[in-house]
């Protein structure tokens, strides 16, 4: 046995006190005399003897009740199996580690998680309730982690703990608390905890995680069965334009990371608030299964869209926030000197609203132009040089796309040596061709090619029957993707990334004497395609892990501060201006990470708007990332293996596995006895009353 506060067994000498009385009784007797004393001496002899078993008795129930009241106030314990060298008394510091992250959401028993360790947790800090030294650590890594405080302070705090959306590491979690730990008292011994659901997608690798041995390290895991959980992993569209006022087509991927089939799981579309449609999915096991909707939008410019459905116990993923950009206008410059008769360029683009269409003599444009176009269109310009040639150089460089199509008799140095600076090499001139003769068939596009995975989806799957005939004018080498060839696999058109831009190459004319790839199927789609890739379309939706993301901003100012503000929630309108730097026309965004925010200022998915001087530029969405809705967990076992040979770790088998704080107590605290003597000094009190009281003499 031991004691927790020894120094109060000093408090012992103070039973000297009742001895001393009772020995050294200083009342003296009155003596009375009687004519017969014979008998009144027996009686005296009788009551004397009764009276000193009586004073003995009551000497022995008070000085039981005086040392067990002292024995209370000293604390003793029995001595815990694994002799922890830090007690609630010590100067080290006992650091409990909530796992607040959104997973904990999960429930057992119709309990969250997050409750169940709160509850825990509260009950463990009644075996520190003597220590000063208490520290709480949640994910959200606020200034309030930094307090050393008791047990009062951290048991208001758990009150006002929710969920955060930033996962941490358990290797950052150590590092924090023994920073912590080691800033309150570098040379005193600690007790760390850690109250989680050791989420495998989020705890980091714990091979890394290498423990101090002279803190104690406490593992314990809220767990309960495998829990389904549905959540959205990605939206697309079917087509690279939305269209006011007609039809599109929205895909959405939904996975389920339970070990469970969900059936006809109803999923539910909106755009701007308004539901615009449904879908119900059938998702097998840890698999994925994929929803499409239809809708419409009324006008152009930004729309807000969402994905949700309702998946208990877990809902933090339940809604999947992305923006549509209806009818984004798509800046087309055409330059020609030898333009086909039918001018099929123009009656592409010409009548579209979702083209600015631009037609101009490559012999008299002005290149100041180029800058504002997202695609230049060459159509039979013989001589690349001077001035010219140079604006095209920067304008590909500087992000264009540039669709050259050649004439009957090409320039074959100016081309060469403009084309050889972008990696398209052996340009070769076939002059003088036969015509028809010598036309070729083009090859059946590839489906699998990336390029015409939306372009040409309605085709028979037998083939296309009747392909284009062409004659080449133009033959190459080194080129970076081929789009469409010839049956004999020579070039009909390539696609060249060209630093920023990138270069479509094709081998014939568009007259109609060179063929009829301009009359044909393959014709529109084909430069519907080139001209959609050659704005960089605005993704639907980003997401907080990625650090970073970058924005085209046709009119960005240099100097300019933009700042993210969210308007999804009335009671959140967080604004936060990041780190931001513009080069060109592009602007690059570094997302603040949770612990550079202030500890007001939470980061939650919705949507924001990118404003400049109180003006919206543009409307973005963000999401959390979805590796916390993959419910896979380690085991205490899977835990035990990660640390082994770390004799300072321990792993309980579980928070809801028989009572965790008591066994705590026995192994590492020790069993308290205090109360025992605080019962055995009130027995002794009332057996001190019940002898004054009942035993007369």
């Amino acid at each position: 046995m031991q004691f927790l506060f020894p120094s109060f067994l000093w408090s012992l000498l103070a039973l000297s006190v009742p001895l001393i009385i009772h020995l050294f009784n200083f009342r003296r007797t009155k003596r009375v005399f009687f004519t017969n004393v014979a008998f009144l001496k027996a009686v005296e002899t009788q009551t004397s003897a009764f009276r000193r078993v009586k004073q003995w008795l009551i000497l022995a129930a008070r000085l039981l009740f005086l040392a067990f009241l002292v024995l209370a106030f000293a604390q003793p314990f029995l001595p815990a199996k694994n002799a922890a060298t830090n007690r609630s008394s010590g100067l080290g510091v006992n650091s409990l580690y909530l796992d607040n992250s959104l997973s904990m959401q999960n429930t057992t028993e119709n309990k969250r998680y997050l409750d169940l360790a709160v509850t825990k947790i509260d009950e463990l800090l009644t075996l520190f309730r003597q220590s000063p030294n208490i520290q709480l650590v949640t994910n959200d890594f606020s200034s309030e982690d930094q307090a050393v405080t008791n047990g009062v302070k951290v048991k208001d705090r758990l009150t006002s703990v929710g969920f955060s959306s930033n996962p941490r590491t358990l290797e950052s979690v150590y590092k924090r608390q023994n920073s912590l730990a080691q800033k309150h008292n570098s040379s005193a011994n600690n007790q760390l905890f850690w109250f989680s659901d050791f989420q495998k997608s989020t705890v980091g690798d714990l091979k890394k995680i290498k423990t101090d041995t002279l803190n104690k390290l406490f593992l314990v895991p809220v767990q309960g069965k495998k829990n389904q959980n549905v959540f959205t992993d990605s939206v697309w569209l079917a087509s690279p334009f939305i269209r006011e006022m007609q039809n599109n087509i929205l895909y959405v991927k939904v996975f389920n990371s339970g070990s469970e089939e969900v059936e006809k799981l109803p999923v539910k579309l909106f755009i701007d608030n308004a539901q615009a449609s449904t879908a119900s999915v059938d998702i097998a096991p840890n698999g994925s299964a994929t929803a499409t909707f239809n809708f419409t939008v009324k006008d152009k410019g930004f729309h807000r869209g969402k994905v949700s459905f309702d998946d208990q116990p877990i809902t933090f993923d339940n809604d999947y926030y992305f923006v549509l950009d209806a009818s984004p206008m798509i800046q087309i410059l055409h330059l020609y000197q030898e333009r086909s008769a039918a001018d099929y360029i123009g009656k592409v683009f010409d009548n579209d609203s979702l083209f600015n269409y631009r037609a101009y003599n490559a012999t008299n444009v002005d290149v100041g132009q180029f800058k504002n176009a997202n695609l230049i269109v060459l159509e039979g310009v013989e001589t690349l040089a001077g001035t010219f040639r140079a604006s095209l150089d920067e304008f590909v460089k500087q992000g264009g796309t540039l669709l050259i199509f050649p004439p009957a008799n090409p320039e074959i140095d100016d081309y060469s040596q403009f084309l050889s600076s972008f990696g398209i090499q052996g340009i070769n001139v076939l002059r003088q061709p036969t015509l028809p003769q010598s036309q070729l068939a083009i090859a059946e596009p590839n489906r699998q090619n990336p390029f015409f995975i939306d372009v040409f989806e309605r085709t028979t799957l037998q083939g296309v029957v009747n392909t284009p005939l062409m004659q080449p004018t133009l033959t190459w080498s080194g080129v970076g993707e081929k789009i469409l060839t010839f049956k004999n696999l020579q070039n009909f058109i390539t696609s060249t990334q060209a630093s920023q831009g990138r270069i479509y190459l094709c081998a014939s004319p568009l007259d109609k004497p060179y063929g009829n790839f301009a009359e044909h199927a393959f014709f529109v789609p084909t430069m519907f395609k080139i001209a959609s890739m050659s704005t960089k379309q605005e993704r639907a939706a980003y997401n907080f892990s990625e650090g970073s993301i970058t924005l085209e901003l046709p009119n960005g100012k240099k100097d300019a501060t933009y700042k993210l503000k969210n308007v999804s929630t009335p009671n959140n309108k967080i604004e936060i201006i990041p780190i931001q730097r513009i080069v060109g026309n592009t602007l690059t965004l570094e997302l603040p990470k949770s612990s550079q925010l202030t500890d007001n200022q939470v980061l939650e998915s919705g949507y924001y708007e990118l404003q400049l001087d109180g003006k919206t530029e543009k409307l973005l969405a963000f999401n959390h990332d979805n590796e916390e809705s993959k419910m896979d967990f380690y085991s205490p076992e899977e835990l035990r293996t990660f640390f082994a040979g770390q004799k300072n770790v321990t792993i309980f088998d579980n928070l809801l596995d028989g009572d965790f704080v008591k066994t705590f107590q026995e192994n590492n605290v020790g069993t308290p006895l205090w109360k025992y003597c605080v019962i055995l000094a009130l027995i002794f009190l009332l057996i001190e009353i019940l002898l004054i009281r009942l035993m007369k003499g």
